[in-house]
């Protein structure tokens, strides 16, 4: 069929034609960042999920949820390397330049731009990364005191309330949030702690893999009563058929149940699954209706195309030692598994694979759903691991 009519689109964080089960969640965020405009009580939310669940599409759709609503946010994606206070400082700049054009909150605005100021300054030496222009002239004692904690809050309070005087709420949207660290991250917590404890407008809506929920923790013991934690899975049978129907249905195409079902099958619902085996299927077909043969033919296509992008961008950052770790893992099947034996089918001992394993969590590769148990963080991994590394040689 004409592939210029595409309509599934297999990317990082590409909005799918049809964001099919997630409305429940939609609206829970919604009732959140419209409780903590009010001025009442509400949870902030780390959505937290295996690699290829749809949790970054969610995380925008729900900035435009609340942009559309007239709430203000800022975006920012922790990548590996850079420090917190560098990817807040920018985003809160532009925060406040905004809700410093409405007059009833420009003065809180300002200084909360003077806070900025004393905040970066301070800062900059401790974390060479920051930068970002400065508006106004620091103000002394204002988040000046060189603490990332203490000054975060400070900081943190100035916008909640120019975002208050607004009428107005600020939403924190982060993305990859389990790679920032841990005292960064202590810090974020404690600041907002402190706007919940003041009724301050100001949410965040995080999003990372499933160990954010334990490294949260470990960073600040109350982050459990201070954040929802929804898990981003699979979709149900239901969403994922509406995942593929309705958008083949939108073009004039149909999909026998056969068909439907064997892209189900495969997928196991993974919402990026979808998209690629979708998207391939369509390249496969001759026309309406769109039949087995179809997607069986597709899955080849399919397969190759997730090991040479999705699977293999995860691969190539593995030193070859962490590459025996994992194929270690798929030897066992798809999880999870007991570090013993893992360490057994290495041929090793469970201390001399600590640094190995840890590392591999830093990493986003694997992670510990229970004490010794490793996990991986992409579905479907074990399965690729083994065609990328077959037979016995790698032990």
């Amino acid at each position: 069929m004409n592939p210029i009519r595409n309509p599934f689109a297999p990317g990082a964080g590409t909005p799918p034609p049809e964001l099919a089960g997630r409305d429940a969640l939609r609206e829970s965020l919604h009732v959140a960042l419209e409780r903590a405009r009010l001025g009442r009580p509400a949870k902030s939310a780390m959505l937290v999920g295996l690699r290829g669940v749809g949790k970054t599409v969610l995380l925008d759709r729900v900035r435009d949820d609340a942009e559309a609503a007239g709430i203000h946010s800022v975006r920012i994606e922790a990548p590996e390397g850079r420090s917190l206070p560098a990817l807040l400082a920018p985003q809160l700049r532009q925060a406040l330049l905004r809700l410093s054009q409405m007059e009833a909150a420009k003065a809180y605005a300002i200084r909360g731009l003077r806070a900025l100021a004393g905040f970066v300054g301070k800062l900059k030496l401790t974390y060479n990364d920051i930068e970002v222009g400065l508006d106004y002239d620091a103000e002394p004692g204002l988040a000046d005191n060189g603490d990332l904690e203490h000054d975060l809050q400070a900081l943190m309070e100035q916008v909640g309330l120019a975002a208050k005087a607004a009428g107005t709420a600020l939403a924190l949207f982060i993305d990859e949030l389990q790679y920032v660290e841990e005292d960064q991250l202590a810090a974020l917590i404690t600041s907002l702690h402190r706007t919940e404890q003041r009724q301050l407008p100001v949410v965040l809506v995080g999003a990372g893999l499933p160990q954010l929920r334990g490294r949260m923790g470990n960073a600040k013991s109350y982050a459990e009563r201070l954040f929802d934690f929804p898990e981003v899975g699979p979709l149900t049978a239901d969403a994922a058929r509406l995942a593929i129907s309705k958008p083949l249905n939108d073009e004039g195409v149909r999909i026998t149940d056969e068909a439907l079902a064997e892209i189900l099958r495969v997928t196991q619902g993974y919402a990026y699954f979808l998209q690629a085996w979708g998207s391939h299927t369509w390249l496969a077909a001759a026309g309406s209706p769109i039949g087995l043969a179809d997607v069986q033919s597709a899955s080849t296509t399919a397969v190759a195309a997730l090991d040479e992008s999705f699977f293999r961008v995860r691969f190539d950052r593995c030193t070859p030692k962490e590459k025996k770790y994992l194929r270690a893992m798929a030897e066992l099947g798809e999880g999870p598994h007991r570090s013993g034996d893992i360490a057994a089918c290495m041929n090793a001992k469970v201390s001399s694979l600590a640094p190995t394993r840890s590392s591999l969590i830093a990493k986003g590769m694997v992670w510990s759903p229970n004490h010794g148990d490793t996990a991986f963080t992409v579905p479907m991994f074990d399965a690729f691991m083994k065609r990328i590394m077959p037979g016995d040689d790698w032990r």
